[in-house]
């Protein structure tokens, strides 16, 4: 049935005409792949350096990431929902306002003729001929400009509202098809969620064994530490060569800017002079012609002998500083600026979204990241292996896990040890990590802000009772939480 349902809703995908929401997500899918690429290779890369010692929990790993996934799915798309759905009432709004205002102008339009009709309809060839009183003439003749003109601006204004109603009905079908998308979405995860949750409790019941005595052997702790520690030093490498080639991506553009600029002003410049020099031009044409006159009237003086009353020359006229040479030009309607481009969407990247000093200011200020009881602290033994390098906060099943400061995720995947794992960096080295998530809530390079919810709590990556395994880090070295965090 599943399947069924499945093959249904692509073929209806297929042959329904894709929405702007569907075009606006796969180029958003196409902009992420090439960081979660990088990331997808860093993982591979640790994975590399480990044994090959199976793990119990790793069998866990392809359902506990589905599930995930189907979660943030859902979440995101009852976000959707609601935005699509305020996003239609304005719509309909608009669309009553709209439909009232072409209502008006068309009785508008329709009373305006209908009184021309009972006037006479006289055409102006008519009038002008009439022989009738000139000044009856002209005042009929601006009547009549006057109505034409109030007709033509009522007709331009009814023209612009049909095509606005059109255009907020194709919206508005627009929006409808995205909604009937999105529920269909929410079926197909929903399924898929209910399938994965199956699948996983048959894993657990059939692997209970396993998992128990391997949560006992401390070398599967020491190594759970040891990858972690890796995971964080690649991070770290990774988020400064992206910062470094961010910095030198900018220093480009400003170079770039800054060439641009001067080209212009080269330009400028060169135009200035070439007007300067035709202004230097006009003026001595203009003395040279002006010295030619009084030498033809110097002669005529000599000539006659007597002083002839000569005819002033006109006034020179008064020069622009920089266009006096040039002719009075028609004025010219200033063409429309072309539209400019919507600037590119910010590509997800890993760069730290809060300055760096910001996050070490909130020490003691922090909230936790989830409300529950501390099962283990930092620094605590962890039966017969090393001690814990965070702190686990025992909670409900489901239960949101908070971002404790603003920062951007790094990492937003499963990982041997931690289950669903996400880590979000602060800047100034810093970094929060939280584990064994039943669902990851943000996806890597999302930005988030002090309290966003980030993750919802669970028992993922094998761990036998539900809640946050929460971390600290500064240059990658772990530190205690109960410094900074108010639990």
């Amino acid at each position: 049935m599943l399947c069924a349902a499945l093959l249904l809703s692509s073929s209806y995908a297929q042959g329904a005409k894709p929405t702007e929401r569907s075009k606006q997500k796969a180029a958003a899918e196409a902009q992420r792949a090439g960081l979660q690429q990088k990331l997808t290779a860093l993982k591979r890369d640790i994975s590399r350096t480990e044994s090959a010692k199976d793990d119990a929990a790793d069998t866990l790993a392809e359902s506990e990431e589905a599930i995930s996934n189907a979660n943030r799915a859902l979440r995101d798309l009852a976000q959707e929902q609601s935005e699509t759905g305020v996003k239609l009432t304005a719509l309909g709004q608009e669309h009553q306002q709209l439909t009232a205002t072409v209502d008006k102008q068309k009785a508008q339009l329709s009373k305006l003729l209908r009184e021309q009709y009972v006037a006479g309809n006289e055409d102006r060839i008519k009038l002008l001929l009439s022989g009738d009183n000139p000044n009856r003439i002209n005042r009929d003749l601006q009547f009549m400009a006057y109505v034409s003109q109030a007709q033509a601006r009522l007709l331009e204004a009814l023209r612009a509202n049909l095509l606005a109603v059109e255009k907020n009905q194709a919206d508005v079908q627009n929006a409808k098809d995205e909604l009937e998308e999105i529920a269909q979405e929410e079926r197909e995860q929903k399924a898929l969620l209910v399938q994965e949750k199956a699948r996983r409790a048959a894993l657990l019941t059939s692997l209970s064994q396993r998992l128990v005595a391997q949560r006992k052997e401390a070398g599967n702790v020491e190594r759970d530490e040891q990858r972690m520690g890796n995971l964080v030093d690649k991070l770290a490498k990774l988020i400064e060569e992206q910062a470094a080639a961010a910095a030198a991506e900018k220093k480009r553009q400003q170079l770039l800017a800054e060439q641009r600029a001067a080209a212009k002003a080269a330009a400028d410049a060169k135009i200035a002079a070439e007007k300067r020099e035709r202004l230097l031009a006009a003026r001595a044409k203009a003395a040279q012609a002006q010295a030619e006159r009084e030498r033809i009237a110097k002669e005529q003086q000599n000539k006659s002998g007597k002083i002839k009353p000569q005819t002033p020359p006109p006034p020179p006229v008064k020069l622009e500083p920089i266009d006096d040479d040039e002719p009075p030009q028609v004025a010219k309607v200033t063409p429309k600026p072309e539209p400019k481009p919507e600037p590119e969407p910010e590509r997800p990247s890993l760069g730290p979204a809060a300055p760096a000093g910001a996050f070490a200011s909130l020490k003691g200020q922090l909230r936790a990241p989830v409300a529950g009881k501390i099962a283990a602290r930092f620094g605590s033994k962890r039966g017969d292996g090393p001690s814990w390098k965070g702190v686990f906060i025992r909670t409900g099943e489901g239960s949101e896990i908070h971002a404790i400061a603003g920062g951007r995720v790094v990492f937003s995947d499963w990982l041997r040890g931690f289950g669903n794992l996400i880590i979000v960096d602060h800047g100034g080295q810093y970094m929060s990590i939280y584990g064994n998530n039943q669902s990851l809530l943000k996806r890597v390079g999302d930005a988030v802000k002090g309290g966003d919810a980030i993750a919802s709590a669970g028992n993922s990556g094998g761990n036998e009772e539900s809640g946050l395994y929460f971390e600290l880090r500064h240059q990658g070295r772990a530190f205690d939480p109960a410094t900074w965090v108010k639990f």
